[in-house]
């Protein structure tokens, strides 16, 4: 083996988005001695992405909000195969949470009485989403770095962690390696957390960043914990679509929260021909103002365009398929025609909308306030991940926490718009507080040297072939394999062949030729980063195959019904003793009656 340095900690974050950073504040408020691992640069994550808002139930813009209606739409966004105690921690503690960061220094929009402005968006029953602008998930970045500098962190930057360590069953650490020199780390821990976001970098067009290879999922997953719902992946409706450079960037729903239609090809606001029933209201004064109304409340007025993103994103794949679609394949998203009914609209959107404004003016000079958008439909979040207790975010690792995107549970079948931004401060919080806790009732495991030299090993592995096979065609045609054949719209027959391909996949992974050294190689990182991406779609591949029924983000051409007797339990899968995906349902918790009730009276 190589030299490597050995650090020691209490707490060990892998992650430095808004769920990591939020647990690295919460652990070294506990007392914890607390270090966070970042992939990237510290300031760069995935989180500072995120436009629409913060989703909490503080009734600043409509009263009627309480976190009683938050838990029901939630739960009901998420067809009630949501973690219930997660749901209702998340719509209890999300206010909380969001006036915590503000007192740290966030700048919220604000109302005309300095309260801090909220938004509608898809799902959600009232305005909810507390915004800046479209710049939440920077401002909510900026935010924690600027208060977790205080509390003596430590940080590695730019590394990536290859294997996590246990000993007797429970976590002692991790094993990484620095992107930018190639010097292997020790890192040993009493708990470590997980924050390391999703798996979008699996699937073709994507809004994810390039950090998103299923890290967090597939290190727990080989470490022994229960993966689940990894069938439900989300696509967000609205994605870039030309010019091809900037292809699957999102367009973020903050962009129909503020009055932006879809229209096709004839200029036909097509999400009129398919509104769910429950939705749906006859006595509409006039549909082409864009309005529905919902529980017979005319003050509950939504767009269609604001329907759950599952939903909408079919649509749009409706009209594209059936030869209504734009030019280079996708739809037509109108906030320009907001002209018609506000004074000063162009200088109302830039205010509103500053990203999507230059986004769309530097990347594609196209100006939103004069002309559509063309959207479509960008493989955006995982709502499945690893399987936690809802109260401590444990995974049944001892000692091994996750929160964010990579941890499963309170979205169910579906996320809500809003929901991803509030669950990382939520569930980043309580994670933190319970590794901590967990640290000071555990000592320091012992960390075994073998495992760690056939981690560097495997690392290693790369350098040492001759062969024409490249890490970056492995990727790629995974890439392919998982949006044309584990996508938006799945079948068995294709899903059984995408298995296959990974399988085929697999084995070219493992001839993967790295040249050069290690230093500032990103071959290297892309041949360790296969290995996690391969096993994950495997797991969503397998995942799918085995819910054969249409429910949320996860949609069958040969089941499109939703099927009852699928309603009673999580698809889980595990590494079984053999070293395959061991696939089994577990049955969902019973809720308790007042919650029950709450969701009867928020029907």
């Amino acid at each position: 083996m190589a030299e490597y340095q050995t650090h020691e900690h209490d707490v060990l974050i892998i992650g430095a988005g808004g769920a990591g950073l939020r647990a690295a504040v919460e652990a070294s408020a506990g007392g914890a001695k607390t270090a966070v691992i970042t992939k990237s640069l510290l300031g760069k994550a995935h989180t500072v992405m995120a436009e629409g808002g913060v989703a909490a139930a503080l009734s600043n813009v409509d009263e009627r909000d309480n976190w009683m209606v938050h838990f029901s739409d939630t739960m009901r966004g998420g067809q009630y195969l949501n973690n219930w105690r997660m749901a209702e921690l998340h719509a209890k503690e999300a206010p909380d949470r969001v006036r915590e960061l503000e007192a740290w220094g966030a700048l919220f929009d604000r109302t005309a009485d300095g309260r801090i402005l909220q938004r509608n968006f898809g799902g959600h029953r009232y305005p909810r989403l507390a915004h800046v602008g479209d710049r939440t998930g920077l401002e909510m970045i900026r935010t924690l770095q600027d208060h977790g500098i205080h509390l003596g962190l430590d940080v590695f930057m730019e590394h990536t962690v290859l294997t996590l360590l246990k000993d007797d069953g429970r976590i002692a650490g991790a094993f990484g390696y620095d992107r930018e020199r190639g010097r292997f780390h020790l890192f040993r821990a009493k708990a470590v957390v997980l924050a390391t976001g999703g798996i979008g970098r699996a699937y073709k067009i994507t809004s994810n960043s390039w950090e998103y290879t299923a890290d967090g999922q597939a290190l727990a997953y080989h470490a022994g914990a229960a993966l689940m719902d990894m069938e439900f992946v989300q696509f967000h409706p609205t994605g870039m679509i030309w010019p091809p450079s900037v292809r699957g960037i999102l367009v973020t729903e903050g962009v129909r929260g503020e009055g932006g239609v879809l229209r096709n090809k004839d200029g036909k606001r097509f999400m009129f021909d398919d509104i769910p029933p429950l939705y749906k209201n006859q006595t509409a004064d006039n549909e082409e103002e864009g309005w529905l109304y919902t529980q017979g409340d005319r003050n509950s007025r939504r767009p269609p365009e604001l329907l759950t993103r599952d939903h909408v994103a079919r649509c749009i794949r409706r009209e594209v398929k059936e030869g209504r679609g734009s030019p280079h394949g996708g739809v037509f998203l109108d906030i320009a025609w907001i002209k018609e009914k506000i004074p000063n609209a162009a200088e109302h959107i830039k205010k509103k909308l500053p990203s999507m404004y230059h986004q769309f003016k530097q990347l594609a000079d196209i100006d939103i306030t004069q002309v559509p958008m063309e959207v479509g439909p960008t493989t955006h979040y995982m709502m499945g991940g690893i399987h936690v207790d809802g109260d401590t975010q444990m995974s049944s690792v001892p000692g091994l926490f996750a929160a964010g995107e990579c941890a499963a549970g309170l979205h169910g079948a579906n996320r809500l718009g809003g929901n991803s931004l509030s669950d990382l401060l939520v569930f980043g919080k309580r994670a933190g507080e319970h590794a901590a806790l967990f640290a000071k009732a555990n000592a320091l495991g012992s960390v075994n040297r073998e495992e760690v030299a056939a981690a560097e090993s495997r690392a290693l592995e790369p350098f040492a072939r001759e062969g024409p096979e490249n890490p970056y065609a492995v990727q790629y045609t995974l890439q392919d394999t998982m949006q044309e054949l584990v996508g938006i719209v799945r079948q068995e027959g294709e899903m059984l062949q995408a298995l296959q391909q990974i399988e085929q996949l697999k084995q070219r992974a493992e001839r993967a030729v790295v040249a050069g050294h290690r230093e500032y190689n990103n071959g290297w990182h892309t041949s360790i980063d296969l290995h996690n991406l391969l096993t994950v779609s495997e797991i969503v591949t397998r995942s799918a195959l085995e819910r054969k029924e249409s429910r949320g983000g996860h949609f069958r051409d040969d089941y499109p019904a939703k099927d009852e007797n699928y309603a009673t339990f999580n698809i889980v899968a595990r590494k079984s003793a053999s070293g395959g995906v061991a696939i089994t349902r577990e049955p969902l918790r019973p809720m308790p009656e007042e919650l029950k009730r709450i969701i009867e009276e928020n029907k």
